[in-house]
């Protein structure tokens, strides 16, 4: 959640910051409203209450001296009404404040670039060659297909579109590159957790899933429950509701996950193989910090994903988020786009971002700094996508005659 003491301090400050990401400008002077309203019904209530008690000693002292009270009475009961009326107020007021505020996403950072969407995204720089080929190379469906590493149409069968499934040397490629990225991570400084696939609301409230795109989660019927569409979810929610002393911090996470989601607003997008999948799995980074250490673990972030990609051997560029393109929760975000000679293009393998205490806010996630209590930052981002980095080691390791080269770095996982 936003900082709303900066709504009230400079609203014209928050409210153009929000709509560099496009946000409503409808929406942010509701929230304003709903402040103004929320602190009056405060104050309004916190006054007819201290005319209730000091009529309520006048009440008494007029019984003890004998004087008439009918009037002083029909004045306490009357103020009695209307305190119930402002009670109610103020009980519905927080409610309707937070149902605005919890949908109005994170403030970009300055440095985030104007934009509307990917194509308006900073180069910041590349990182390997991509390799050229003698051949018109393939694209990894129909590598996957010749080589009978997966079966796209099996997995229709079982489930419906976008599901797919692995067999032989596909199936342990992607256990190869789990266990690969893990113990990469873990070499890193990342402390390995296995977390569950299902969580509740508010742990997707707290990282910013809900209650905004409720569409694309996958839920479980009749309970309040929800397939997790990243492993940053059950990771970040670990410390929910939570202070934790100075010296905890920085705690840096990574687990492996399947992630689930419904991909409701990419319908046509990549409909063919494994880049939009509705079931993928996926290594992820998750690092709860101190404010100031959280610049410098971010860029740590973004170098262990590149430094997995360059082991694998595998061409990459990193790119710095556009406003337009930015995430709900996102301050600021790195992507890392692994290069694909099938579709000659860069794609996206690796997001990375920085929450600052966006995400800490709402899920109340707090340490202790000297004699007070302060937000934490959350970071996460994937390292990687498992799916896409099988999908980037078929197309850049193919050979004309359809076989595929195993990078040197899995082959100890994999008994070659």
């Amino acid at each position: 959640m936003i900082d709303l003491k900066l709504l009230q301090k400079d609203f014209d400050m928050l409210s153009a910051k929000l709509m560099r990401k496009g946000v409503d400008a409808t929406l942010i002077e509701n929230l304003r409203i709903k402040n103004e309203e929320l602190k009056k019904a405060k104050s309004s209530f916190e006054t007819l209450q201290a005319l209730q008690n000091s009529m309520s000693k006048e009440f008494g002292i007029y019984k003890r001296e004998g004087k008439d009270i009918s009037e002083l009475k029909q004045r306490v009961d009357a103020n009695k009404i209307v305190i119930n009326e402002a009670l109610d107020i103020k009980r519905n007021a927080p409610e309707e404040f937070e149902n605005i505020a919890m949908a109005i996403p994170n403030i970009p950072d300055d440095s985030v670039p104007d934009g509307e969407d990917e194509n308006d995204n900073i180069e910041l720089k590349k990182v390997l060659t991509p390799k050229e080929f003698s051949f018109t190379p393939k694209e990894h469906w129909e590598l996957a297909e010749e080589n009978g590493w997966i079966d796209f149409e099996r997995g229709v069968k079982l489930a419906t579109s976008r599901f797919s499934v692995s067999f032989g040397m596909g199936a342990k490629l992607e256990r190869a590159l789990i266990n690969f990225m893990l113990n990469f991570n873990s070499k890193r400084g990342f402390d390995e957790v296995s977390v569950p696939a299902l969580v509740n609301r508010t742990a997707l409230e707290g990282t910013g899933q809900l209650p905004k795109f409720e569409d694309d989660l996958y839920k479980v019927q009749g309970q309040e429950l929800f397939l997790i569409p990243t492993a940053e979810v059950p990771l970040t929610n670990l410390y929910q509701d939570e202070i934790l002393s100075a010296d905890e911090l920085p705690k840096k996470m990574t687990a492996y996950t399947s992630c689930f989601r419904k991909e409701a607003g990419a319908a046509g997008r990549d409909t063919r193989g494994m880049i939009r999948q509705h079931q993928f799995h996926k290594v992820e980074l998750v690092a709860i910090v101190k404010p100031e250490e959280s610049e410098a673990i971010f860029d740590e972030m973004v170098q262990t994903a590149s430094d997995i990609l360059t082991a694998l051997e595998l061409p990459h560029r990193i790119v710095n988020l556009c406003t337009g393109d930015l995430g709900f929760s996102a301050a600021y975000t790195n992507d890392i786009e692994v290069w694909l000679p099938g579709q000659n293009q860069y794609r996206e393998i690796s997001s990375i971002s920085n929450t600052r205490e966006f995400q800490a806010r709402r899920a109340k996630i707090r340490y202790k700094d000297g004699k007070k209590n302060s937000m934490v930052h959350t970071l996460n981002g994937s390292s990687l996508a498992v799916g896409r980095t099988l999908v980037a080691i078929m197309e850049n390791n193919q050979n004309e005659d359809g076989s595929i080269d195993i990078p040197e770095v899995l082959k100890p996982y994999l008994g070659l």
